[in-house]
This record gives C-alpha cells, structure tokens and sequence, in this order.
C-alpha cells in the first residue's frame, strides 16, 4: 500500500482587505488578503474547508485527523477531536493536532504517509487552518500587509501499489532562529496572565506590543535563500531525477520577491514554478495546497505526476518531498 493525495479544497474567509498601491505591495506580490472574523477560528475554517470536500467523497472513509495550526481553540482539548465530532466523523477515527507553520504541509503529508503505509490508517484527512492575523497588529506594516487567513482540506488515501505517490520527504530544522518568527507571550514561558504587555516602535514606524506576531524578515530571506537551495538539491540526488524531470515546483507561497530570488537561485527561472499570492497573502500552512488547487483548476492532474513541494519558515524549520498527483480526484477551488 502506498499513499496518494486524493482530493484537495480550501476556504478562505469572507473579510477581504486590500493592500494600499505602493511598494510593498509591488514588492510581495499580494494585493488583498482573506481575514478571519472575530469569531472565527482556524477550527472554524478547517470545518469549512473539509465539509466542501465532502460534497464530492464521504466522509465515512475517513479514519485518522490530522490538524496543523499554531493557533488552536484551547490550549487544551486537542482541536482535532473537536473537529472529528463537529464534521460527524467516526468514533473508530484517531485525530491528532500538530503545532507547524509554513512546512506544516510538507510534515503534514509524511504523517500521512507514515501512518497508511505502516498499516496504521487507509484514509487521512490533513487539515491545515491559521489565523494569524488575530497575532498582528494592524499598525505593524512589517507583517499586515504579507499575511491572510485560510484553511485547506486534502485527502490522502491508501492505493494498493507499489509506486510512491508521497516520497523523498527531506526535513530540516535550525531552533537557534526560533525568535526570527515569534509571538513573544502567550505559551507558558511567558504567560499572558503574569507578563507584562510592552509596546515597541521600530525605526521605520512599525508598531507591535509582545503580545503580537515579529518577524525579521530579512533574517527570514537569508535563511530560505539558505535552506532552500541545498534542499531541492537533496531531493533530485536521492531521487536521480533533473529540474525537467520535475512537472511543477509548488513552495510556500511567502511572497512574490522572496519566490523570484528562490526560483532564480534554485536555477528554475524556464520550469514550471508557482508564484502567485495576489489574492490570499501569505496563507502559513495551508498556502501549498491552495496553490495545489488553483493549479489543478488549469492542469491535469494527470500530468503532474512529479511535483516537488517545499516548504520553510517558523521555527526555524524547512521541508521538501515529491508528490504524484495523478490520482487526484477531487479539487474545490475558490469560486471566483
């Protein structure tokens, strides 16, 4: 038995903010961005996300949740048991919260993997959701501008073969940059009820309290310009395969600036390379499989039966796999 991607759908919520015409928004390539309510949680979208996958499969088929979001209802219970209960999933059904940011996908899929091919589960439904824009602060326009709020659903199931539809998982991770991408209070090392709320003003005007989300972005550049890299690199060595072997290069969907430098480092600049967050902003965890969708919208599966994913950012952390598309059934994409 082997694992495959079987379906994929996303949602995004229905506050939709514009980017003000400048630079920046020149720069990063986004243009408007998805923001969830007040009341809205990553929990929320998730369900949203799954239940339009629903309307094409069942949901009985289902037997293990996984769910990866850095900002969960509760410290405790584990989101992922609410959510098996709100979607009606079976009690027989394992369901599992990961804390993971923009590689929660890429760590997301080798669960999966792990958990069909070693006879553990037939059928995983992987929910990636965030909310982070409730960490930032609308005065800091280091960060408001780049990130949006989404969630995606995708389908893994077991396909007896023996050709690997999930493979070549590489992993990385660098924790001495963990305070490169931060929200300083709030777990228990610094807790909101004993940690007094301080208010920086960087030199460019940029306001944040520590409650909010920091990032260095250009400490985040160097290290993906790093990482990156070396780690497309490793893939094609361990799988023998060239960048023309590859039918489509699909990586966390940062921005428009930090992807061109990517591509052109990684000596992709005449292969097939997706580089679009016009519309979403950076969406963490869930922007490779909203990429997945709109790209199956104009391409066959069929013919992605190579597909180099990466992901890298919080933690620091970084990581890539092959994925065979072609047995994708199931798309729900965003109705434009």
């Amino acid at each position: 038995m082997k694992a495959y991607i079987d379906g994929i759908a996303y949602y995004l919520p229905s506050t939709v903010r514009e980017n003000p015409d400048g630079r920046m928004r020149k720069k990063t390539g986004i243009e408007r961005r998805h923001v969830a309510s007040v009341d809205e949680t990553a929990a929320d979208m998730a369900v949203k996300a799954a239940e339009r996958l629903f309307e094409y499969i069942s949901r009985n088929q289902i037997d293990y949740v996984l769910f990866c979001t850095q900002s969960p209802d509760y410290y405790l219970p584990t989101t992922a048991c609410i959510i098996q209960d709100r979607l009606g999933l079976s009690n027989a059904c394992g369901a599992l919260d990961y804390n993971h940011g923009c590689t929660g996908y890429i760590y997301g899929l080798g669960l999966a993997k792990g958990l069909i091919e070693s006879g553990q589960s037939k059928c995983v439904l992987l929910l990636t959701a965030e909310t982070y824009t409730k960490y930032i602060n609308d005065e800091d326009l280091s960060v408001a501008p780049l990130f949006g709020d989404g969630a995606a659903a995708t389908l893994i199931k077991a396909y007896d073969t023996d050709k690997e539809g999930i493979y070549c998982l590489e992993y990385g991770t660098d924790g001495a940059g963990f305070q490169n991408l931060i929200v300083p209070v709030g777990g228990m090392r610094n807790p909101y009820q004993s940690t007094e709320v301080t208010t920086n003003t960087d030199k460019y005007g940029n306001i944040r309290t520590n409650q909010n989300l920091f990032m260095n972005g250009s400490g985040i550049m160097e290290f993906a310009l790093d990482v990156v890299p070396a780690t497309v690199d490793k893939i094609l060595i361990k799988t023998n395969y060239t960048r023309q072997d590859i039918d489509y290069f699909v990586f966390h969907q940062a921005n428009h600036f930090m992807l061109k430098s990517i591509q052109k480092i990684c000596k992709l600049q005449d292969r097939p390379f997706y580089n679009n967050i016009r519309d979403y902003g950076n969406t963490v965890s869930s922007s490779i499989p909203i990429a997945l969708c709109d790209i199956m919208q104009e391409t066959s599966p069929k013919t992605l039966q190579k597909s180099m994913l990466m992901g890298f950012g919080v933690g620091l952390s970084w990581g890539g796999c092959i994925v065979d598309l072609s047995k994708v059934s199931v798309v729900v994409a965003l109705q434009r």
